[in-house]
């Protein structure tokens, strides 16, 4: 605990602090706060029946043992009540699932002597708190002010409220505790795993703009940008013969990609996206590859937006290249959680082409399960292939992969071998069945999703298929 200063407001950034408010002054002093023994009580009770010399009729003892019980009440009586404490708690609005942050207390001493208090604090076990108890001693009329590291392990909206304050009598014979109502809120979003594999691909991409090579290749855009000799590599469907008549030199165009596109996403919340790989749900891969591929469009000037459903349309957001965008998509998918429904990707279509009536690139997120493609999937893919560029992108389970591969030492290790083989057999073709309707199919390790999806969508745009 920290030792007292002074008021204002908390070093801490994030959601403004919440304070406890005292109760009515017209409560008797032991209301909702009736006089709790301590450790020092008990040894008073044993040094006064020590002290009176214990006789055979237990007679000597009682008057003893009514003093400690009166001075128990006494020292209860001038305790403070708990609700008079003065009480602040300081959280930061939004936290990623895998980052830090603290939690910040602030008590105050109502009283003009000196007060022991303790308060313990009822925060979420999954925010990780690395401490919800405090006990302090404050100065007259002082204050004192206590941390907490938070490490969240779930996402979601999370509204801490009770605090238990407990109050120590002057003697320390008696604690006076009641629970006050600290209303407080935080965020935790998504863990944004690939933001530098985002940042790698803008870097490249912008090379590519500027005409350059890159390790990724060529590519060019739709949107002419200018004029420049050619050079080896150089693709002869790019060369400008009257330029080069001009010039008396080969002379070729160059082009950069088309901004102002639009790219959706289209989130998959469904029953098929509620495992886990790599012991991370399949929904929060899909969110990391969702913000990745907002991170490089935005930046390349593209609106992107996205529609989260599941059994129907749970989460819109409009389509936006401002620096804010990520922070919108970062909101809207942090409380979604895998419904226990079928996949609705009729209505999250038509969702999808009452919104957007121009052409645009329409990102689905989903799970390549060989029964929803082909009960589900298949049957409503042809509603946006006809008027958008689609991929479809999907996270793969390595765990698959090392049992179809493991050497067999039994028959049961057989099997096992057998079934995963199956599964991943039943991917391949529910892929296959996808782009044979024209649409993009990305199936790749938790570790690469991110990144390939990234490289799709700069691919679709560096050949004009937007």
């Amino acid at each position: 605990m920290a030792g007292p200063g002074a008021g204002g407001q908390l070093g801490v950034g994030g959601e403004p602090r919440a304070a406890a408010r005292p109760a009515g002054g017209s409560r008797p002093w032991w209301a909702g706060s009736l006089p709790v023994p301590t450790i020092r009580t008990a040894a008073a009770f044993v040094g006064a029946a020590a002290i009176s010399g214990l006789g055979p009729d237990m007679v000597g003892v009682w008057p003893p043992l009514i003093v400690v019980v009166l001075l128990m009440v006494l020292d209860a009586a001038l305790a403070p009540a708990p609700w008079t404490v003065g009480f602040e708690r300081q959280l930061p609005a939004v936290l990623p699932l895998d980052g830090t942050g603290e939690v910040v207390w602030r008590v105050q001493n109502p009283s003009n002597r000196a007060l022991r208090v303790a308060f313990a604090d009822g925060l979420a076990p999954s925010l990780g708190a690395t401490d919800r108890r405090v006990r302090t001693t404050l100065p007259p009329r002082g204050r004192a002010r206590a941390r907490a590291g938070l490490a969240p392990r779930r996402r979601g909206t999370f509204r801490p409220s009770a605090v238990t304050i407990r109050v120590v009598g002057p003697l320390g014979l008696a604690t006076r505790q009641a629970e006050r109502q600290v209303p407080g809120r935080i965020e935790v979003h998504p863990s944004f795993r690939s933001r530098d594999a985002a940042e790698l691909r803008i870097r490249r991409a912008r090379i590519l703009q500027e005409g350059l090579r890159s390790v990724r290749g060529r590519g060019g855009g739709t949107e002419f940008e200018a004029l420049r000799e050619y050079v080896q590599g150089d693709e002869f469907r790019h060369v400008d013969w009257a330029a080069t008549a001009r010039a008396g030199a080969p002379i070729v165009r160059t082009y950069r990609a088309e901004r102002n596109q639009t790219v959706v996403v289209l989130l998959d919340t469904g029953r098929v996206v509620a495992g886990l790989v790599e012991d991370v749900p399949r929904l929060d891969h899909g969110m990391d590859a969702t913000l990745a591929l907002a991170t490089v469009a935005t930046a390349l000037g593209d609106r992107v937006g996205m529609i989260a459903f599941g059994g129907g349309v749970r989460s819109v957001v409009a389509p936006r290249r401002d620096r804010d965008q990520l922070r919108r998509l970062s909101h809207a998918m942090h409380a979604l959680e895998p419904e226990l429904a079928e996949s609705g990707y009729h209505e999250a279509f038509r969702a999808t082409l009452s919104r957007f009536r121009r052409r645009a690139l329409l990102v689905l997120i989903t799970e390549l399960s060989d029964e929803a493609v082909q009960e589900t999937l298949l049957p409503a893919l042809p509603v946006i292939t006809r008027e958008h560029a689609v991929v479809i992108a999907s996270v793969r389970d390595p765990a698959l992969e090392r049992l179809r591969d493991q050497e067999a030492t039994s028959a049961s290790d057989a099997y096992v071998a057998a079934a995963a083989a199956s599964v991943i057999s039943d991917r391949t073709r529910a892929a296959a069945r996808l782009r044979a309707l024209g649409a993009h199919v990305v199936d790749a390790g938790p570790d690469e999703l991110a990144s390939a999806l990234a490289d799709v969508y700069l691919d679709v745009k560096a050949r004009g298929r937007l």
